[in-house]
């Protein structure tokens, strides 16, 4: 029996845009690090995608969602950074935050008050202000470049 089994992490994102065409991020301190990156987590098993990021959007910002339609699935391999011999796949989905808006909105990154894990904030960026090398992981600076490309 092989004991270096390979797995998949799955992980949903979601691509909140706004009247003012800005895109919601999030900054949070996990795993004793600092990430900039789109909200979203981890698919749980028996989960749907869609289920996962309703789930996660409550968990995070007590907020629910509405009008979800699938944007992007990595296309590429992609080690996860956090599991080894693990494979990452995200899947982002645009969506709209249904009213009223439920959690604090920040206009600095990081604004929480220490560097704690779980702690987190988000913000409004606009879309041709998106730059990607501020994310902290590889898809999300992928799907960053792509959000900008779609407005051209």
């Amino acid at each position: 029996m092989n004991k270096n089994l390979n797995h998949f992490n799955i992980r949903v994102y979601g691509i909140f845009e706004n009247e003012q065409d800005e895109i919601l991020i999030t900054d949070e301190f996990q795993l004793d690090t600092k990430m900039t990156k789109f909200p979203g987590g981890g698919l749980k098993f028996g989960e749907g995608t869609i289920e996962c990021l309703k789930r996660e959007m409550l968990e995070e910002c007590q907020q629910e969602i509405g009008q979800i339609k699938h944007f992007y699935t990595t296309d590429f391999y992609q080690k996860a950074l956090y599991f080894k011999d693990h494979q990452l796949i995200s899947i982002y989905y645009k969506a709209k935050l249904k009213a009223p808006i439920n959690f604090k909105i920040s206009h600095q990154p990081f604004d929480f008050n220490e560097m704690k894990n779980g702690n987190q904030s988000f913000r409004w960026v606009k879309r041709k202000n998106l730059n990607s090398p501020e994310f902290t992981f590889p898809i999300d600076k992928h799907v960053a470049t792509l959000l900008k490309e779609e407005q051209n």
